[in-house]
């Protein structure tokens, strides 16, 4: 148990929060803007009522699983927290991964779970927040 309390400590540490145009240019350069059909300003809207774009946000969860990160990925299927009674962890990685300031794992982890048969879908806040609005506002001054 000290050690899940450490890691989680090492990982808040160094932990970032974006702004919306340094995390859409992040995200652009990593080829998330239309990648499954998601486009960019939906992945800087999701990312805003996940995280509040901060790679060191964790949220526990009823069910007993914990939400990761910028995209605030679930232990319960996508990573393994060492917590999470039956995780699946279909991207072969360690929560903690997700909570860095170097967000490329969470890039790579996001890009799993949107080729998942739910897409984007997957994430409620994108449902609630994203979906059928107007997202230029995620995207204004820019310059994309």
């Amino acid at each position: 148990m000290r050690a899940v309390v450490l890691l989680l400590l090492v990982a808040a540490a160094s932990a970032k929060v974006y702004d919306h145009c340094e995390l859409a240019r992040t995200l652009k350069d990593a080829g998330m803007d239309g990648y499954r059909g998601v486009s960019l300003a939906d992945w800087v809207c999701l990312s805003k009522w996940e995280s509040s774009y901060n790679t060191g946000a964790i949220n526990h969860n009823t069910d007993g699983s914990t939400d990761y990160g910028i995209f605030q990925i679930n232990s319960k299927w996508w990573c393994n927290d060492g917590a999470t009674p039956g995780a699946k962890n279909a991207c072969n990685i360690d929560c903690s991964a997700l909570q860095t300031d170097n967000i490329q794992t969470a890039i790579t982890c996001a890009k799993r779970v949107v080729r998942d048969p739910n897409g984007i879908s997957a994430w409620v806040a994108w449902r609630n927040h994203c979906q059928n609005r107007d997202l230029s506002p995620y995207l204004a001054g820019c310059g994309l």
